[in-house]
């Protein structure tokens, strides 16, 4: 039985950390775009930005530390059963690598490689390339939209103390 080998979509070679940690980067270029203030340590809470062209985009600030940021980043839905939130993004920044890393909530799972070919390995990083696949994707299509919230800082709010 052959192994089945997953490549990369920007550029069709196999899928390795380092492309993973390549599409990082590309994902903080473009929220820096959405987000201007993010590299000045913004001090708003939550925002949200309005398009012509799109749903309201709401962003929530989860997480805030010396060098890094936790966001989360929605479209919100209200009907008859309440909010619901889709897609729901939450996306860790570490402004002192310039990367951004969507998660699947506030704490990633922790698992112990043991090589290169051990499964949970393997499923842990499938996972980081659909969500952060998906981040990239929803990211590129929100700046075509016209999305970008106001550089204008809000009140500063309570931080977490560094």
């Amino acid at each position: 039985m052959q192994a089945t080998t997953h490549l990369c979509p920007c550029c069709g070679k196999p899928r390795s950390i380092a492309h993973l940690l390549e599409l990082y980067e590309r994902n903080y270029r473009m929220l820096l775009r959405l987000l201007p203030e993010l590299d000045g340590h913004a001090t708003r809470q939550r925002a949200v930005s309005r398009s012509e062209h799109d749903c309201p985009l709401h962003l929530e600030v989860v997480e805030r530390d010396r060098y890094t940021q936790t966001l989360r980043l929605t479209y919100e839905f209200t009907d008859e059963s309440g909010v619901r939130r889709q897609p729901d993004l939450w996306v860790r920044l570490y402004r002192d690598a310039a990367v951004a890393e969507a998660l699947q909530c506030s704490q990633r799972p922790p698992w112990q490689a043991e090589d290169d070919a051990d499964p949970a390995a393997h499923a842990f990083l499938s996972a980081q390339w659909r969500r952060n696949l998906l981040l990239n994707k929803w990211l590129d299509y929100l700046l075509e939209r016209g999305h970008a919230f106001d550089p204008q800082p809000l009140p500063a709010v309570e931080t977490v103390p560094v």
